[in-house]
C-alpha cells in the first residue's frame, strides 16, 4: 500500500498590520456589515442579520485581510452615505471604491461579470454562466453569488432564475424584491 505524499499544513498568510474599520447598519433591506480599509476602500457590504453572521464576516476579514478589525463607524461614513443614496433611489450605484479581497477566484470572475448588467436590468443564472464561459455552471454561479462579499455594490440581486421569480438572495426574498423594484422604478422608460 502506497501512502500519499505528506503535505505539511499550510501556514496562515502573514497579514499586514493595517486597521480595518467596520460598522453595522440597519437599512431598508436589512442589517448590513460594512468594512473599509485605511484608504476607505470598501471590502465588505454583507448581510449580517444575526450575531453569528456578523461574526463570520468579521472573522473572514481578520483571516484574509488583517487581524486588526475595529468597530469604528465614523470611518465607514462615506460608505454608509453611498449605500443610503443608492437605497433611496438618489444614485444608481454605490459610488465608492471597492475591492473583491474576500472573494474566491471564481467569485471574482462571476462578480466582475455583473458589471455588464445595468441598473434595472436582469439576467438569469444561466446567462451569467454563459457570460463567464461556463455555460453548464448556473448552480455554481448561484453559489458564488450567495457568498458575495459586496452585496448591493456588486449587484447580484439582478440575477434571477430563468423560470421566473426572484430566486435566492443572502438578504432574503423581501430584500431582493425591494432592490429589483427600486431599480425598475428608477429605470428610464423607452
Amino acid at each position: 500500500m502506497t501512502l500519499p505524499p505528506y503535505d505539511p499544513p499550510v501556514r496562515p498568510p502573514v497579514l499586514p498590520r493595517t486597521d480595518l474599520s467596520y460598522a453595522v447598519e440597519d437599512t431598508v433591506v436589512g442589517r448590513l456589515l460594512l468594512a473599509v480599509d485605511t484608504d476607505g476602500v470598501l471590502l465588505t457590504c454583507a448581510y449580517a442579520a444575526t450575531p453569528a453572521l456578523q461574526d463570520r464576516w468579521l472573522q473572514r476579514l481578520a483571516d484574509t485581510v488583517s487581524p486588526r478589525v475595529l468597530h469604528r463607524p465614523a470611518d465607514t461614513d462615506e460608505a454608509r452615505r453611498a449605500l443610503t443614496a443608492y437605497l433611496s433611489g438618489e444614485q444608481r450605484t454605490v459610488a465608492l471604491p471597492s475591492a473583491l479581497t474576500l472573494a474566491t477566484a471564481f467569485q471574482r470572475q462571476v462578480l466582475t461579470a455583473l458589471e455588464g448588467i445595468g441598473y434595472g436590468e436582469q439576467a438569469s443564472y444561466g446567462a451569467l454562466a454563459d457570460t463567464i464561459g461556463a455555460p453548464r455552471a448556473a448552480r455554481a454561479v448561484g453559489t458564488a453569488l450567495g457568498g458575495n462579499p459586496l452585496c448591493i455594490v456588486r449587484p447580484c440581486h439582478r440575477i434571477v432564475p430563468a423560470s421566473g421569480g426572484t430566486g435566492g438572495y443572502a438578504g432574503g426574498p423581501e430584500a431582493k424584491a425591494y432592490l429589483l423594484d427600486l431599480e425598475a422604478r428608477g429605470r428610464p422608460q423607452p
